[in-house]
């Protein structure tokens, strides 16, 4: 089979374990009705959600490491496997901290090591030049989930129930994503992605060097990609756990899932964006424009009080959230390489869990003690300041010898 072919399929296959492990979206659905129906404050009902993003950004590690000693492919299995048992045992979980076991704990394992094996099963068969493209189309399948999770969920907790909700949507994302993971691969030793003929002096080319994660570690850029990783996502994390309820408080929206959707389909959008305009314009440049965007955003959430101005402000955090998500895999993997891409950034993506941690909590606790979301706005709009400074110090790892090329090709 031709190569460039055997990439697409492999894609497609990322795209759609992504495209099943994305029911997690269904939360902010759920969390509504268990506020309603069983009494739950909004803080406790973020707390499943909260581990879920927590445990599995962390789970990226080891399911990096899984990636890059047994494939892609057993990576999918285990998130399959664990992503069903996750839901069915959230269907008969009675209390909050059985919640946070089998939704954030159990379902968590599966959606970080599920996901740890997509972005670099599909980049590994695409020169440097495409890999925010790519990585951006593999993403964006799981933000696009939220389009038919959000109304799916809906119309099954109007009609079954939660618990029955919980144990038909387990059984249907268990099988999409066993089935999807079958497709995915990776090149054999040795194998070489033809570089793309109008490259953009902006991306690296495949750097010499492959930095182990221990390598990565001794860096100083790590830990500011990690950073601003972590300050760059908070606000839409925030936003996509209280989504319905922030729609109900602001502009007496009694339909949230709709807002959801549109987060997701935005989401969904920027994603491909920001990884095909970092592949274009570069990736500290892309990076600026999102972080200052979503800052100013953030800044302005506070008046958006009426159904067109939320709509406007949701699209703009959803496209600037999702950017994040397509541009920081791609800037990995040019400053550290592929070889240990699935652990380097597994690592990298721990950082997506914390602000998993700061959101949701933030949002949650801000309301309860205020009834406004007006003080976690202007929380996620500082961490976005940070972020902006932070990019100014960015360089590319100096002990790379082809850092000098792409230099001199962008001055």
């Amino acid at each position: 089979m031709n190569k460039r072919n055997k990439g697409w399929i492999v894609t497609v296959g990322a795209m759609g374990v992504n495209l099943a492990l994305g029911c997690f979206y269904s939360w902010s659905i759920i969390a509504a009705a268990l506020v309603k129906e069983l009494g739950y404050t909004k803080t406790q009902a973020s707390l499943p959600f909260t581990a879920l993003i927590l445990l599995s950004a962390l789970m990226m590690v080891p399911g990096g490491r899984i990636f890059d000693r047994y494939g892609p492919r057993v990576c999918g299995v285990i998130g399959g496997i664990c992503t069903g048992i996750g839901f069915l045992l959230s269907g008969y979980a009675t209390s909050l901290p059985m919640l946070v076991v089998s939704f954030g704990l159990i379902f968590g394992i599966g959606l970080g090591v599920g996901y740890a094996g997509t972005i670099p099963a599909a980049v590994s068969w695409f020169p440097p030049q495409k890999r925010g493209m790519i990585g951006g189309l593999v993403v964006a399948a799981l933000g696009f989930s939220s389009v038919y999770v959000a109304p799916l969920t809906q119309y099954l907790l109007g009609n079954v129930g939660i618990q029955k909700t919980f144990i038909i949507e387990g059984i249907a994302f268990m099988i999409a994503i066993l089935i999807f993971a079958q497709f995915l691969s990776r090149p054999t030793a040795g194998y070489k992605a033809e570089e793309a003929s109008d490259s953009s002096p902006s991306v690296l080319p495949n750097p010499q060097r492959q930095y182990t994660p221990s390598e990565m570690l001794s860096t100083y850029q790590f830990y500011l990609i990690w950073c601003m990783y972590a300050f760059g996502v908070v606000a839409g994390l925030m936003v996509t756990s209280q989504a319905a309820m922030i729609g109900k408080m602001q502009a007496n929206i009694e339909w949230g899932f709709a807002l959801v959707s549109l987060l997701a389909v935005c989401n969904c959008l920027g994603r491909f964006l920001g990884g095909w305009l970092s592949d274009n314009l570069g990736r500290e440049k892309t990076l600026m424009l999102v972080f200052m965007v979503q800052m100013i955003n953030m800044l302005l959430f506070r008046f958006y009080t009426n159904f067109s101005l939320l709509v406007c402000g949701i699209t703009a955090c959803g496209i600037c959230w999702g950017s994040l998500l397509g541009i920081f895999p791609a800037m990995t993997y040019d400053y550290y390489g592929l070889k240990h891409s699935g652990m380097n950034y597994g690592l990298v993506f721990t950082a997506y869990g914390i602000a998993g941690v700061i959101g949701p909590i933030t949002g949650g606790r801000i309301v309860d003690y205020t009834n406004s979301y007006n003080g976690a706005y202007l929380v996620a709009a500082a961490f976005l300041a940070i972020a902006l400074v932070m990019l100014r110090f960015l360089k590319k790892p100096v002990d790379n010898p082809l850092n000098h090329e792409a230099d001199a090709l962008s001055a």
